[in-house]
């Protein structure tokens, strides 16, 4: 019998799909040390953390975008996304010289995107980002602290934005909690995490519901509450039946569980 490695697909089959794996990189949040503390935990809050965000600044920019009538503030918004448009580079990375040259703005880093636009949203004025979006930034900044105060202040705004800004805020609590070095620092920080968490959406047909109740779910496990997590990630999991990004990691946050 041949081995297994050696099986092909046959002719005209199509080759079995491979299982998505997801490798998320620490957000750097105030130095080395606090890193390396919460890079161990990166499954935990990676995906949410850097994908989510960028997913909401998006979102949180064309909200605020659409609501703003007045031309000047319009002007100071299009100048940030200007600077937020430019892509990250790697200075080490040969440059080809075919490639054509362009005037969009480059970054060595995402923590040098997230600061300048950071710097472009104080020149033209606090508000013309919303909370959730300038969390965001604030997060990949590395600035933790000033991403909940961020946060806190668009927490009550109505509407999706409100919602982004609440769940920002979870999020950001329990990556402070992930890299605090004593034990009673940590539970502290996921049950503050956990308590904004419900509060992210209260409305079961609302946005994100299901999202909040993942974010539940998984501090609950965090805190060893393995019964309850795994009643609220059922829910979740009836909750995110439509969503093909979500419904996977409900299941696999079961499976951790026993379920």
């Amino acid at each position: 019998m041949a081995d297994k490695d050696d099986k092909k697909p046959k002719s005209g089959a199509s080759a079995p799909k491979a299982t998505p794996t997801f490798d998320p990189k620490p957000v750097s949040v105030g130095g080395e040390s606090l890193v390396e503390r919460i890079y161990p935990h990166r499954f935990k809050i990676g995906l949410f953390v850097l994908l989510g965000f960028a997913v909401w600044a998006i979102i949180a920019v064309v909200i605020h975008f659409r609501e703003t009538k007045d031309e000047k503030a319009t002007a100071k918004l299009a100048a940030v996304l200007d600077v937020a448009s430019g892509k990250v580079v790697d200075p080490a990375a040969p440059v080809d010289p075919n490639s054509p040259v362009t005037k969009e703005p480059t970054f060595k880093s995402p923590t040098d995107r997230a600061n300048q636009v950071l710097d472009a949203i104080a020149k033209q004025g606090t508000d013309v980002a919303g909370a959730a979006y300038k969390g965001a930034l604030l997060v990949e900044a590395g600035k933790l602290d000033e991403a909940i105060v961020e946060y806190k202040r668009g927490q009550t705004a109505k509407g999706l934005e409100g919602v982004l800004a609440r769940e920002g805020l979870g999020l950001a609590q329990e990556m402070k909690a992930e890299a605090a070095k004593d034990a009673a620092t940590r539970q502290k920080g996921l049950e503050e995490a956990l308590a904004t968490f419900k509060t992210v959406q209260p409305d079961d047909q609302g946005p994100r519901y299901a999202y909040a109740l993942y974010h539940q779910g998984r501090v609950q496990a965090l805190l060893g509450k393995n019964a309850e997590a795994k009643v609220t990630l059922e829910k979740a999991k009836e909750a995110s039946k439509a969503s093909a990004e979500l419904a996977p990691l409900v299941d696999e946050r079961l499976a951790s569980l026993g379920t």
